[in-house]
């Protein structure tokens, strides 16, 4: 066989392997952004331009968290969010507005507390979704019903559920490292 018919086998299969590998490649860091923002990664997709613009968002976001310094809370703080989560529950009984105002009074301060920056709902969300991006929507949810309280247009099963969503996210925060918390109670 001559040299160019050796080069003109060989270079397409090089090719194909490049590409192959390129193609591997651009499907493992989707793959790990999906991992890694559950739920958020399709979100972002569907309202951003492109998938690609998307994909972009999501590590802009990462590098931003990376920055971040996200601690977790020693024991003893642990314990005071959780005595003062009982007493937002307890609040219910009798003000149930002003146990979900108190209830993501206390989920941004734990925020704050963890390390994440509070300046606004949008941002926090961004922040969090590096994280907690399977728990995000619940704070969505949390969040919107509070924003009703503001105006006295919730109804108490809307106030309810909300209390049921700032405590997804308020267990996660308490966590250390964002798993599941050991000492937050009913």
């Amino acid at each position: 066989m001559s040299t160019g018919t050796l080069l003109a086998i060989i270079i397409p299969i090089v090719v194909v392997v490049a590409l192959a590998a390129v193609a591997v490649s651009l499907l493992m860091r989707r793959r790990r952004l999906r991992e890694r923002f559950g739920p958020e990664y399709e979100r972002t997709v569907e309202r951003a331009d492109s998938r690609r613009a998307a994909e972009q968002e999501l590590r802009a976001r990462e590098k931003r968290h990376d920055a971040l310094e996200i601690k977790p809370l020693p024991s003893a703080a642990r314990d005071r969010y959780t005595r003062e989560w009982s007493s937002v529950q307890q609040e219910f009984v009798d003000r149930p507005e002003d146990a979900v105002h108190d209830a993501d009074r206390l989920v941004t301060s734990l925020m704050r507390d963890r390390g994440y920056p509070t300046e606004g709902f949008e941002q926090q969300m961004k922040d969090l979704s590096v994280e907690h991006g399977r728990t995000l929507e619940h704070y969505r949810a949390a969040h919107e019903v509070e924003s009703l309280t503001t105006r006295s247009r919730a109804t108490t099963e809307q106030l309810r559920g909300a209390m049921v969503h700032y405590r997804a996210l308020f267990d996660e925060l308490l966590a250390d490292g964002g798993g599941r918390a050991q000492a937050a109670s009913s």
